[in-house]
């Protein structure tokens, strides 16, 4: 075996690992942050993904303990422009944009049998990832946990 041949295969063998890899998507907002520590605990260490969490200010930011594999993105309304000149994101507005935004480009080729999404904030953007997700995506209904009280899936 040359050493061309081993390099691809070895490459190939990565790609492989690194496609076949479950990952997440979970948002939240101030209302679900207990709810949240606690899905986050239950996550493998080796979980990666996405954590988008909607507060109503930088100041209600605050350390949240994810895997390393696990990026967390703070979402402040106050300083997030809405739809229109001079509003600011109404709630559930700034996560849905951020979410959706993700799995347009995050779930993609079949991403759909890997890939966890959770879904923990208010109605509004819950409602609009959902739907985003089900009816744009392809992403299987049962791939995406919300609160039952919604009746969304």
């Amino acid at each position: 075996m040359t050493t061309a041949t081993r390099t691809t295969a070895r490459a190939e063998r990565r790609a492989l690992r690194r496609s076949t890899k479950a990952q997440h998507l979970i948002v939240a907002d101030e209302a679900s942050l207990a709810e949240l520590e606690t899905v986050l605990a239950t996550l493998p260490l080796c979980a990666t993904g996405r954590v988008f969490i909607e507060v109503p200010d930088a100041a209600s930011a605050s350390d949240m303990a994810a895997p390393p594999r696990m990026t967390v993105t703070w979402l402040p309304r106050a300083s997030r422009a809405g739809a229109g000149h001079g509003r600011r994101c109404a709630p559930g507005e700034a996560a849905a944009r951020a979410a959706i935004a993700w799995a347009d480009e995050m779930l993609c080729d079949g991403a759909d049998d890997r890939t966890s999404v959770t879904l923990l904030g208010g109605f509004l953007g819950t409602a609009d990832i959902a739907e985003h997700l089900t009816e744009r995506l392809g992403i299987a209904a049962e791939r995406i946990t919300a609160p039952e009280r919604f009746g969304l899936l």
